[in-house]
């Protein structure tokens, strides 16, 4: 297979939707937990988690207008950032969103901005779209890629307090989840000079405390491939069960039948990662978007919360 490029679209995970009303900022989650104890409070967290993914109708086609992509194997043509695609309609919609593979736009059906596009358009910017107000559109555009990341690290930190293994570092985690809430919630101008690589600096050793906690129960000794370079590697059947594999790069990896149960997945690479049979259930930090990117079937075993891809 030929070394094909990171989408230019995709920002994701570096391991180096309703939402919560204006206001619910730390203090507020802290005296939530205080008051409904820290299992409901979980809980909570998990709720507000379920809408950590594209609303699309809410949102004034950020993605398909704020992002580059370059032409390749993802996408037809090349587009600059801040220039909509040639396909987004008035209304925002996608013009052929039902036959975007066929089209050659794949890199689209595997992007996943985690909420951030209904969040910039109806909370950053009030609902009202860059096409009637012009003087916003570059603005707009300049946050939602920002938005973005924060939105995947309340997506991990909402799942971490989802983990009852990981229970000795859940006050951390639901101050951190407050504290990037919160900054989701700031103005244009806070959002686009905020500093996200030094904030996932703070948040990656939580991450990775709550992922080591879980992993612990694993029988055996997991393996570690953390940032390993697997491109193509013949994994078929392997017992990955808790390996730590963030950030590996599994493009085109055989990993057919390959027990990954409890595998730390943040960040990994799986497109076109052959996942025909493998067993993925309690898979950590593992997004709809890698599935999407990576080939499976219906004897792919996935964790609850994420579906099957319909190209599988």
């Amino acid at each position: 297979m030929p070394n094909r490029p990171a989408p230019a679209a995709h920002v994701g995970y570096t391991d180096l939707p309703a939402h919560q009303p204006h206001g619910a900022g730390p203090e507020q989650a802290n005296r939530t937990a205080r008051a409904v104890g820290p299992e409901q409070a979980n809980r909570t967290a998990l709720a507000v988690g379920q809408d950590l993914r594209a609303d699309c109708a809410n949102c004034f086609g950020l993605c398909c207008a704020a992002l580059p992509f370059a032409r390749s194997a993802d996408f037809a043509v090349d587009k600059p950032a801040g220039q909509p695609c040639s396909h987004l309609r008035r209304d925002f919609r996608c013009g052929i969103h039902t036959r975007l593979r066929d089209s050659g736009y794949q890199g689209c059906t595997v992007f996943d901005c985690f909420g951030a596009g209904q969040k910039v358009s109806q909370i950053t910017f009030g609902g009202v779209d860059w096409r009637r107000a012009p003087e916003t559109a570059r603005s707009m555009f300049e946050v939602f890629p920002v938005m973005r990341q924060l939105q995947e690290l309340l997506r991990h930190l909402t799942e971490a307090l989802g983990l009852a293994a990981a229970r000795p570092v859940h006050e951390e985690l639901r101050t951190a989840r407050s504290r990037v809430d919160a900054l989701t919630r700031g103005t244009a101008k806070s959002i686009t000079t905020l500093d996200v690589n030094a904030l996932r600096g703070e948040v990656n050793p939580l991450l990775l405390r709550a992922s080591e906690l879980v992993r612990a129960g694993v029988p055996g000794r997991p393996r570690d491939h953390r940032g390993a370079d697997l491109m193509g590697a013949r994994l078929a059947a392997a017992d990955l069960r808790g390996a730590s594999l963030r950030g590996a790069l599994l493009v085109a990896a055989d990993l057919g039948g390959a027990d990954l149960r409890e595998a730390d997945l943040i960040g990994a690479d799986l497109r076109d990662a052959d996942l025909r049979g493998a067993d993925l259930t309690g898979a950590l930090f593992l997004t709809q978007a890698q599935l999407d990117a990576a080939r499976g079937d219906a004897a792919t075993r996935l964790p609850p919360a994420l579906r099957r891809p319909a190209h599988w």
